[in-house]
């Protein structure tokens, strides 16, 4: 009996641990060319005289664009997710961006995403931004979602950040579940399915 048991406990930890592994790198690889998870891709760590991006070991590196949304007082408005006001924010086209201090910034990737039904992504930041002051947040990327990241960029310094790009920002962890959900964001059509561009809040 106790055998018994003992098997039973070795075989839900297996299981445990398959369900919710990181990828890593030849399987982000393969799961690209199977399932085009992500579009452009490269395959190693680019760097140079460039803040890093591409495949790493265990993730991977993403780029953001030249498009920025930089938010700003001028027009007194309320930052509100129910009614966004284009009045909250100035669009800025640039090869490196200037984030006043203590303010904030949205982006996009350069990379577009195609999450298959057993993969969640989790997303941080890359330690040459964060030593420098500026968080990144994005929102898990879940199961059988696509498009591209709307990214969120805090300068938390007193002085102006520059953000540079078509350069690394920011680091996406894969997940892999061993069993597919009842319901993939694709399933239940959620609100930033298919988002290009970047996406402000939606209710």
């Amino acid at each position: 009996m106790f055998e018994a048991s003992l098997e039973s406990t070795n075989t839900n930890k297996e299981a445990a641990t398959r369900n919710g592994r990181i990828l890593v790198d030849w399987e982000i690889r393969d799961y690209v060319q199977q399932y085009n998870m992500l579009d452009p891709f490269e395959d190693s760590q680019v760097r140079g005289d460039k803040i890093s991006y591409g495949l790493s070991s265990m993730g991977y590196d993403i780029r953001v664009t030249d498009e920025y949304k930089i938010f700003t007082n001028v027009h007194q408005a309320v930052v509100d997710p129910k009614k966004f006001s284009e009045d909250s924010f100035v669009n800025v086209k640039t090869d490196a961006c200037i984030i006043p201090p203590n303010s904030f910034a949205l982006a996009r990737s350069v990379e577009y995403f195609r999450l298959p039904k057993t993969v969640m992504g989790l997303c941080i930041g890359k330690s040459s931004y964060a030593r420098c002051g500026i968080v990144v947040n994005i929102t898990p990327l879940e199961p059988g979602w696509e498009g591209h990241l709307t990214i969120e960029i805090s300068n938390t310094t007193p002085l102006p950040a520059r953000i540079y790009s078509y350069e690394g920002i920011a680091q996406v962890l894969f997940m892999e579940s061993a069993v597919v959900p009842e319901v993939t964001y694709a399933d239940r059509k959620g609100k930033y399915q298919g988002q290009e561009g970047i996406t402000l809040p939606r209710v």
